[in-house]
């Protein structure tokens, strides 16, 4: 085995889980199975009535399934799910965004913009929590300029202790943009416009293999990072989808190993598979995962159910197979406006990948 290679084996995650985990997992199982009946219902042309019962059922058995992962999410500490912490009015929220981005009818631009306040609710969801007696003061020069030119005072809670020694770490294609989005309310809530540095890690699984035998292979000659930035550091993944956990643990087993320390591990996702984001907190000590959705299982090729496909896809548009663009061909994909946006990030990221290592 290429020895700039690091393989992952699904085994070896499962290991991680306890009895209580595994019960729990097939107990979810069942639930789904359950709600696959309803599906084929419905997509087979039902009477009226027909339709009515299915639907009823299904709306039942969904309450049922999330009644279950909230109160098992209520013991794990490290497992922050947006819908089930937020206000009504917010669950609310939340709930319409991830059916636009679920909605196979969402396309490109608008399921960018969707992800976008998706992470601008996951950051509030991690600091915006953190009431300060100690406040900082914004000065702000406007627009305004008669009879002279006219300044805004604001105050703001000083978080610069809790962002400023953080590391965006990009794992998947579908991870550069949300990866950028979360490094951008980082500068805009540090007091000093702190830009985080960015570690690129090329990683995939083989899809040849089922959720049972999965692979996840890290590919060192592929990525981009300096271990020295992230010792001691927050780091800081989003990956808009946490199928099986198995990206975010090989890598940060992969940093251990390497003897990077780091201060915390904070996973962000728009949508985690239940299992995923258990799999995540038992294998690796002090991450959290913050997620506006926990959906319950997974398929046995390791794709979340119900899900949204693939957000990589859908962030990015599709490549043919044998030649995929790569990071800064994505990054030029972009368009002006997010390249204008994002151009601190962007820098960041170029700088990176055209250092040598």
């Amino acid at each position: 085995m290429n020895k700039n290679k690091i393989i992952l084996k699904a085994e070896d995650l499962d290991g991680y889980l306890t009895e209580a985990d595994k019960k729990q997992l097939n107990e979810m199982d069942r639930l789904y199975h359950q709600v696959m009946s309803s599906f084929t219902i419905l997509s087979h042309g039902p009477t009226e009535t027909e339709q009515d019962r299915a639907e009823d059922a299904l709306i039942a058995l969904y309450n049922e399934m999330g009644a279950v992962v909230q109160e098992l999410c209520k013991n794990e500490t490290n497992i922050q799910v947006y819908s089930f912490l937020s206000s009504q009015e917010n669950h609310s929220e939340a709930s319409r965004l991830i059916a636009k981005l679920r909605d196979f009818r969402t396309e490109n631009v608008e399921f960018i913009y969707y992800i976008q306040r998706a992470y601008e609710m996951l950051f509030k969801l991690a600091y915006g929590g953190m009431h300060r007696i100690n406040k900082n003061y914004i000065i702000v020069k406007t627009p305004v300029t008669k009879p002279v030119q006219n300044y805004a005072v604001h105050k703001i809670n000083n978080i610069d202790d809790k962002i400023e020694q953080t590391v965006m770490c990009v794992m998947l294609r579908g991870a550069l943009l949300p990866a950028m989005i979360m490094s951008k309310e980082i500068q805009e809530y540090s007091s000093h416009g702190y830009v985080t540095p960015f570690a690129l890690f090329k990683i995939s699984r083989d899809d040849h293999k089922r959720e049972h035998d999965m692979e996840y292979i890290l590919d060192l000659d592929r990525s981009y990072f300096n271990l020295e930035t992230l010792d001691g550091k927050d780091l800081i993944f989003a990956d808009p989808m946490n199928a099986t956990g198995g990206s975010l643990v090989t890598v940060v087993k992969y940093l251990l190993d390497a003897g990077i320390k780091p201060r915390s591990i904070r996973f962000f996702n728009v949508i985690s598979a239940f299992k995923g984001a258990l799999r995540a907190v038992r294998a690796l000590e002090h991450c959290q995962v913050f997620t506006m959705w926990m959906d319950p299982v997974l398929n046995d090729a390791a794709y979340i159910m119900p899900g949204l496909g693939d957000a990589g896809d859908r962030i990015n548009g599709s490549d043919p197979p044998d030649n995929p663009r790569n990071i800064l061909q994505l990054i030029a994909n972009y368009g002006s406006d997010i390249a204008r946006l994002y151009r601190a990030q962007l820098k960041e990221i170029e700088d990176t990948v055209l250092k040598e290592k």
